[in-house]
């Protein structure tokens, strides 16, 4: 496992002790089961991006704070990533959840491969 999980799990923690919510308590209120959390929060399972939304509203921050424990910041380019992912994760009038569905949605595009053209047989009258 990576560094990450971990340390985004202790800090998810950390919040929800902060807030004085007992893990059954916010589990409840995130809609996850307690087993669940726990792995969160000692670092054994990454959270998939709708938990880790339901888990920044439950603790009233920002889901960006979030995403940024999580690893999911514009400072992880890879090499060779495409001009326009580097655009929309440099784009800071985007939250850090819209700038990740918008990479989703242009990789899923991508992964499809281009689309034949139209037949242009039958001429509009």
């Amino acid at each position: 496992m990576s560094e990450r999980p971990s340390s985004l799990g202790e800090f998810i923690r950390r919040q929800r002790e902060l807030s004085a919510m007992s893990m059954r308590e916010f589990a409840r209120l995130v809609g996850i089961s307690n087993p669940y959390l726990s792995q969160i929060e000692r670092g054994l399972r990454a959270p998939s991006e709708h938990v880790l939304n339901a888990i920044a509203d439950a603790l009233e921050l920002s889901a960006d704070a979030l995403y940024e424990h999580a690893g999911i910041a514009e400072d992880d380019q890879e090499p060779g990533t495409p001009a326009v992912v580097d655009a929309i994760r440099q784009d800071q009038r985007l939250s850090a959840r819209q700038r990740q569905a918008l990479i989703q949605v242009y990789e899923a595009f991508v992964a499809t491969g281009p689309r034949p053209a139209r037949s242009r047989g039958r001429s509009r009258q």
